[in-house]
Formats: C-alpha cells, structure tokens, sequence
C-alpha cells in the first residue's frame, strides 16, 4: 500500500489562513461565495439531507458560513477552525445562532472531542490546504458515529491543480480545453493571496490524486457512498468564444464531492 507523502511546514498553530482571515471573510461573505451559494450549498444541503436535531461537526469551518447554514436548519453544529482569527470573526457574527459552537483546534487533532459524538462531519474546500490527510479523516472518522457520515468537497483534483493545469485554445477544432501537466505525484504549491500587493502573504494548497483520497478513507472504516462532480454555474460574456467556453465549463467539473459511511 502506498505510503501518505510527508511535507515539512510550519507549525500548525501558525497557519497561514490565520493571516488572510479578514480578506477570507470579506471573501466569504455572510452566506458563502459566489460558488458556495450557486454551486455547492445547493448541491451539498442536497446530498446531506441534514435533518433538525442532528449533530454534524464542520471542519476547517472559516468564519461559519456552511455552520449557519446548517442551524438554520435546525442542526446543532460544532464548528473547528486552528485560526483563532477565523474563529473569532465566526463568534462575532451578527447573525449568530444558539446551536452553534466554534472550537479553535487543528483538524489532524482534535482532542476534545471524544469518540462517536457526532451524527454527521463535513469538510468543505479546506482538505486541499491541510497537510496531514491521513490524520485529518482519521479525526473526521473518530468523533462521528458508527453509521455516520463524513462529507467532502475540494477542488476537483484531476482538473484544478495549481500551476500545473489550465485552460488552452484548440485553434483548429475551436474549442477550448484543459491541459495538465501533472497529476500523480503529490505537491505542496503556495497560493499567493495577494499577487502585487502583498507578494509575502500565501497559502499553501496539497495537491493529491484521486488514489491517496480512496486511500485515506479505506484505511480510517470509511467507504464512498456517493461521488459527484459539480461545473461552475458561471457564463462567458458574448463573442465568438462564448459558446466553446460555456462548454468546456459545463463539461470539466470545478469541484468533487464525497459522501462516506464510517462501517
């Protein structure tokens, strides 16, 4: 059985994302992004069928907007973030509900949570920027129930892989396509969050492929229910490339959604 690949990085209490948290909150916004209102709560509330009462812990939570959602529908929701700045902002938010609780701990170590004390966990476009994947689902796994389920959505890891994907232009056929150039070797690439502004400020982002995934989840008791794969909602401006676009878009998934039951 192939081996997690190891990175060295800086300690986990100094993440990274603890330095963006106020342009991530920006970012966010009270309900999610753009993506995350059109494309993925949609499509995840779907998948999840959460129902009131339910206990789900949410991981690499941010400033709470998929925690909000969730009590808002009647869920009692924990929510885990290692940046206290991430979690502070999550606290203070004006629309904050009872039935929320926020935990500033590393997802590879949550030790005040005890065995199978939650019904559901989710992790949502955050597992790509953790280092220690194994020890990740291998806590998802350990705090939820037996029959229990874990939910997973990253960017999409045989399409969207940074620096060694993109977009090309066939000129002859006319049809635009993705191109990549690496895929099966695992990669630790920095994110500049602010390219000119703020060269110095980045985060990192773990490429992996698809095998190391199935790999993790196997290994912590966990087996795929479901697997879907979701386009962006987004359209090209008129012109001639419009209609290549659109379909190239529709076509290559942006995201990877996961749906495991703990056996």
């Amino acid at each position: 059985m192939r081996q997690e690949k190891r990175f060295h990085s800086k300690p986990k209490s100094q993440t990274s994302w603890n330095n963006v948290a106020g342009w991530y909150d920006k970012l966010v916004g009270e309900k999610g992004s753009d993506f995350h209102q059109n494309v993925i709560l949609p499509q995840l509330t779907e998948m999840m069928q959460p129902k009131k009462g339910e206990k789900i812990i949410d991981i690499a939570c941010g400033q709470g907007f998929l925690c909000r959602h969730l009590a808002s529908l009647g869920v009692d929701v924990t929510g885990v973030d290692a940046s206290p700045k991430l979690i502070d902002l999550a606290r203070k938010h004006p629309k904050q509900l009872s039935n929320i609780k926020y935990i500033v701990s590393d997802a590879a170590f949550i030790n005040d949570i005890p065995k199978g004390t939650f019904d559901a966990a989710t992790c949502i476009l955050s597992l790509q920027n953790m280092e220690s994947l194994g020890q990740v689902i291998r806590e998802m796994s350990r705090v939820i129930k037996t029959g229990g389920h874990i939910y997973l959505v990253i960017n999409h890891p045989s399409f969207r892989i940074p620096r060694q994907s993109g977009w090309g232009f066939d000129e002859k056929r006319k049809l635009q396509y993705r191109r990549i150039d690496s895929y099966l070797s695992e990669q630790k690439i920095p994110i500049q969050m602010h390219p000119g502004a703020k060269p110095n400020e980045y985060t990192w982002s773990f490429h992996r492929p698809l095998q190391s995934y199935f790999e993790a989840l196997h290994k912590n008791g966990l087996a795929v229910e479901q697997l879907t794969e979701w386009s962006s909602h987004r359209k090209s401006l008129p012109g001639k490339t419009q209609k290549t676009e659109d379909r190239a878009r529709e076509e290559i998934p942006l995201f990877l959604a996961m749906a495991a039951i703990k056996l």
